[in-house]
């Protein structure tokens, strides 16, 4: 398999040169508002064709023109809207730049899991204190320094990044949790340095210091569930990552020298043992083995490996010992290539995206708005109920953060992107590479599935399928093909390399022809031995004047097949014939029939003749079959079906297969085809087998079920949620939310959506 057809890189360039691509690491967004905050800040900018900001993977994937603006001022821009931002590393590899932000990951993990420790350490001290006998003005100064000390370390950043919000005219997840918390922390010190206010109106000076503490803390536990779900999303590439060895063997001379993958350099002879990992790509100079090649294509079963094949870095050796030569390094790895693909692929928004955007934009300016107008609704209530203003004041207030508590938009901004990444990641382990959320969705929505033939539903490679001697010819069968063999070693000819090759499988010895002659169009003639050959068409045969009626009859039937007929012809006399095909893939007709179960239609589109065509159809069981199309015919085909309303995939290998890739709603390149077919195609198919087809669109609508699922939930918790902390379930069923529950309900929403996305790692797929 080639390197190059997983070439799928993190930035481009179109014809002119005036259209690249950037990923920006982005820090301090927690939730759906952030999100879209930064990304209508880089949308607006000048040159800017698509801004694609992710939450999960905080980055910022930019399409801009050069000419117009450039990275740094990209980077202000996100600056501008108070979050962190940073150019990328020039001098990592993608593997590098993976593994820094899986340290990050982690280190992000370890420091929100210690504070959310200390913030409920305190809550417990909190709750505790009371029954240590601490009362009175020494119980509520000692909650206050408690409380300050939560606020000033464990949640320090909710505050620090509402202000940047504040400051940037915008407001998110941080603002909603800073003004509620804030809030009752301003109304406890006020009650702590002046009760006399509260008693003076008739009102207890309560105290809400452990509620602070406490949302802080369930807030914190909510961001740890979050974090860990993160890194279980990113398992995939991280798994990626870690396949690559540290260290190679090289061999200098006589010596077998251990040195750092990273000081390797095209040309080094590397040695690979049994059981080991290929260090990097190369091509084998010396040995044989059995290589699994699974985390490419998903494939259990060990390839044979022998002189002049290619390896793979990252595979692992099984058997036998080989020396290779390095030949593809760093980011042009086939390795670094599937990592850059897969982490482009998690940055991409789904379609579906877009609507949780739209809400997440004004989505926290309306719970403050909401909350303002639960503080007004209830103090009017409860004081035209005859309460006096402080106990009004206080009931309203409790409500109000309740509102503001329980409408963190968190799992809005997680329900899209986290689906995306974990479905990327098990499309990969089944040897699966989807370039993004959009081709995801897309793929999902397919009603006819296009297969080109060679090299799709067939094996690509011509092969030997008959071999019939004549009635009354004194040879075997191994001798015909050895004899057919020997002089059509002498040519270049496609059916003439099938014969080689197949006689070299059966491990038949050739021998050298002479005074051979090429007839065009029709064979070629010589001498082996004192054998008098001719092997080729009928009308060779009948140049020739071999009687081929012994073998007509069969040799018609096999042409019915789609098979293409040699004669052979020994000193005059006819001695046999050889069918030569393009074998259908074992896998085919179940693919085929996979496809169909689930409602698609399939068409084959081919540019061999119409046979030919229907013969392999039958086999795969393909009913509506267009043959004899060149490149732009098959364009032009795809573009009739998408007129007549069909949302069409296509799946085909060659050259002559990218025009129509591209003009597919979803092009799905196999993976043993060319690097253009590759580039044209929204997914790679690693493995040549079309099960794989049908692989990739039950996980798109898996995936497509899972996102609805998230968006659902997401913001029906919301719908829900939020008139219930605002109260309306008081008056008829005495039901009021506290800000404690609502900061509980707002976790479980998050990781509910997180957990729900982690189940497609388990998505069966057959």
């Amino acid at each position: 398999m080639s390197s190059a057809i997983i070439d799928a890189g993190a930035s481009s360039a179109d014809a002119s040169g005036r259209r690249e691509r950037i990923r920006i690491p982005v820090s301090g967004m927690t939730c759906a508002a952030c999100q879209a905050h930064v990304q209508r800040a880089l949308a607006r900018q000048p040159g800017v064709e698509d801004a694609s900001v992710n939450l999960m993977m905080e980055t910022a994937a930019v399409t801009y023109d050069p000419n117009v603006v450039s990275p740094d001022t990209l980077v202000q821009a996100i600056r501008e809207t108070g979050y962190g931002a940073e150019l990328p590393g020039a001098d990592l590899s993608v593997l590098e730049e993976q593994d820094a932000r899986d340290n990050s990951q982690r280190e992000e993990l370890g420091s929100l899991t210690r504070r959310a420790i200390a913030g409920g350490a305190a809550g417990v001290l909190a709750m505790a204190l009371p029954m240590m006998g601490v009362s009175g003005r020494a119980l509520s100064f000692t909650l206050l320094a408690l409380t300050t000390l939560v606020m000033a370390w464990a949640g320090r950043h909710f505050y620090a990044r509402a202000w940047q919000a504040f400051v940037h005219r915008s407001a998110d997840m941080n603002t909603l949790v800073s003004a509620g918390t804030g809030a009752a922390f301003i109304y406890s010190v006020v009650a702590t340095l002046a009760p006399s206010f509260f008693t003076a109106h008739g009102v207890a000076p309560n105290l809400y210091y452990e509620p602070v503490i406490i949302i802080i803390t369930l807030v914190l536990t909510g961001n740890v569930l979050e974090a860990r779900a993160k890194r279980h999303t990113s398992t995939a590439l991280r798994a990626l990552v870690e396949l690559q060895p540290q260290h190679a063997r090289v061999v200098r001379g006589s010596d077998e020298i251990d040195v750092p993958v990273a000081q390797l350099v095209p040309g080094d002879i590397l040695l690979v043992r049994p059981g080991e990992r290929v260090p990097v790509d190369g091509e084998i100079v010396s040995g044989s083995s059995a290589v699994d090649e699974s985390m490419l294509t998903g494939e259990s079963m060990p390839v044979e490996k022998h002189e002049g094949d290619r390896a793979i870095g990252g595979t692992i050796n099984r058997t036998g010992v080989f020396r290779y030569r390095a030949t593809t390094l760093g980011a042009d790895s086939v390795l670094a290539r599937i990592v850059r693909l897969m982490r482009d692929a998690q940055s991409s928004r789904a379609p579906i995206q877009a609507l949780a955007d739209r809400v997440s934009g004004i989505f926290v300016p309306v719970v403050m708005l909401l909350s303002i107008a639960t503080f007004l609704t209830w103090f009017i209530a409860v004081h035209s109920g005859g309460a006096p203003n402080g106990t009004a004041f206080v009931r309203a207030f409790a409500a109000a953060v309740t509102v503001l508590i329980i409408a963190c938009p968190c799992a809005m901004g997680l329900a899209v992107p986290t689906a995306v990444m974990v479905s990327t990641g098990r499309g990969a382990e089944a040897g699966i590479l989807i370039k993004g959320g959009e081709a995801l969705q897309r793929t999902g929505d397919v009603t006819t599935v296009v297969l080109d033939k060679t090299g799709t539903l067939t094996e690509g490679a011509p092969t030997v399928s008959d071999v019939l001697v004549a009635p009354g010819a004194a040879l075997s069968p191994d001798e015909l093909l050895r004899l057919a063999a020997s002089i059509e070693s002498e040519s270049q000819h496609p059916v003439a390399d099938a014969i080689v090759r197949f006689a070299r499988a059966q491990g038949l010895a050739r021998q050298a022809g002479t005074s051979s002659e090429y007839a065009v169009g029709k064979g070629i003639t010589g001498a082996v031995g004192d054998v008098a050959l001719a092997v080729g068409s009928a009308a060779l045969m009948r140049e020739w004047s071999v009687d081929i009626a012994p073998l007509e009859a069969r040799a018609r039937a096999l042409a019915g097949d789609g098979k293409t007929v040699v004669y052979v012809a020994a000193n005059g006399a006819l001695a046999g014939l050889l069918a030569i095909a393009d074998p259908i893939r074992a896998s085919s007709p179940e693919a085929v029939a996979r496809l169909r179960a689930m409602g698609l239609e399939v068409v084959m589109l081919t540019g061999d003749d119409a046979r030919t065509a229907q013969a392999i159809a039958r086999q795969a069981g393909i009913d509506r079959v267009v043959a004899g199309v060149l490149p732009e015919g098959k364009v032009g085909e795809i573009a009739r079906l998408q007129r007549e309303g069909a949302v069409v995939a296509m799946a085909g290998d060659g050259i002559n297969d990218a025009p129509a890739l591209a003009q597919a709603d979803v092009g799905m390149a196999m993976g043993g085809g060319t690097a253009i077919a590759s580039e044209a195609a929204d997914v790679v198919l690693m493995r040549s087998d079309l099960i794989t087809v049908a692989q990739a669109i039950a996980l798109s609508r898996r995936t497509m079920r899972t996102m609805k699922e998230n968006l659902f939930w997401a913001f029906i918790y919301n719908v829900i949620g939020i008139p219930i902390a605002a109260g309306v379930l008081y008056p008829a069923f005495g039901i009021l939310l506290t800000p404690v529950i609502a900061s509980a309900a707002m976790a479980f929403s998050s990781v509910s959506v997180v957990t729900n996305s982690l189940r497609l790692k388990g998505a069966e797929l057959s």
